[in-house]
């Protein structure tokens, strides 16, 4: 480790570049279908204030016909993220494909080796001219718009992203999705009671009925991408078949600030001293049952064993003859989600 940390030159450009090489492609030794949490961490101004962060569900075995219907994947592809949004064109949720979502950019090759904010922004706006315009069309003056459509890609780039991965079958993708094409998607956002961690909970409860649950002790009752990875991790330690593993997708190396960890909603009055010494001074008996909240169902220790990206099967290479395979039995090239406009 110290040797690579001293490395310069282009000696350490390879090095760079094979680390990103691993994380994107290396993970194809199994075929198997998978569910995974990714649980992502805060940033910026907002992410200091609300220091729950984000959550969203990546299907390695779905993948994007368009932003809002799914189908299986074919020979090539790399699955969707898929995640609830709030005012990006109307919709409830957004499904976008695993690199795009992460680089903003459609290819493993062309994911830079670090970045700072001039670049992020770069990237973002070339994608988004290419296949987000629908979402997200340029101003009156021909501009890249502000808004929130800059989460579907490029996440990576802002912060790290945890994973928790649980094997799912093709009858899980396929009843998801038949359920997920047929239900309107009409956005109702709401960051109390109808946010991103309410719908990667009901996404896994769909594939593993009643796994997810509130805590109304560490929470108060709200739901947070934190309760939904203590949720899965204790799913998975009471399921031992489902196979469940953990993985990290590290922030991209740059000038760009570096995020910061999440917490729940009781863990970050209990981390913050200019919540929690002015609640001493007002209410500490009300004080007291926070850190008693927190200690007893607010933690979660990341594992320090968690692999980098290890996600199984990042490429597909099991679709079904038929679906997706080309001529001459070649894969077929992953290219992004067309989008379409709203329905």
């Amino acid at each position: 480790m110290e040797s690579a940390s001293k490395a310069t030159g282009p000696g350490k450009n390879l090095l760079v570049r094979l680390v990103i090489v691993v994380v994107l492609l290396g993970m194809v030794s199994s075929a198997r279908a998978s569910v995974a949490l990714l649980m992502e961490e805060p940033y910026g101004d907002f992410g200091a204030f609300n220091p729950t962060g984000h959550a969203a569900v990546y299907l390695n075995h779905v993948c994007a016909e368009t932003a809002t219907q799914l189908r299986m994947c074919r020979n090539g592809e790399y699955g969707v993220v898929i995640s609830r949004y709030h005012k990006i064109n109307g919709y409830d949720w957004i499904a976008m494909p695993l690199i795009p979502y992460l680089y903003a950019v459609t290819s493993a090759d062309n994911v830079p080796l670090t970045v700072d904010k001039a670049k992020v922004a770069e990237l973002r706006d070339v994608y988004r001219r290419e296949y987000l315009t629908a979402l997200a069309p340029d101003t009156a003056t021909g501009e890249m718009p502000k808004g929130e459509w800059t989460q579907l890609v490029g996440a990576a780039y802002d912060r790290t992203i945890h994973g928790f991965e649980v094997e799912s079958t093709t009858e899980q993708d396929e009843r998801f999705i038949a359920y997920v094409n047929d239900k309107k998607n009409v956005g109702h956002f709401n960051l109390f009671f109808h946010n991103c961690a309410d719908f990667s909970r009901v996404v896994l409860d769909i594939y593993f009925p009643h796994a997810i649950h509130r805590s109304f002790v560490a929470d108060a009752g709200l739901m947070t991408p934190k309760q939904v990875a203590r949720s899965l991790v204790r799913y998975g330690r009471d399921h031992p078949e489902a196979k469940m593993s953990a993985f990290v997708i590290p922030q991209v190396p740059g000038s760009v600030s570096r995020s910061h960890g999440v917490d729940g909603v009781a863990e970050s009055l209990v981390k913050s001293k200019k919540y929690i010494i002015p609640l001493v001074v007002l209410n500490p008996e009300v004080t007291g049952g926070i850190v008693v909240a927190y200690l007893m169902d607010g933690r979660l220790k990341m594992p320090k064993d968690a692999r980098v990206f290890a996600v199984n099967d990042a490429e597909v290479t099991d679709a079904p003859v038929g679906v997706g395979t080309v001529p001459g039995g070649e894969r077929s090239v992953l290219s992004p989600t067309s989008v379409s406009a709203k329905n």
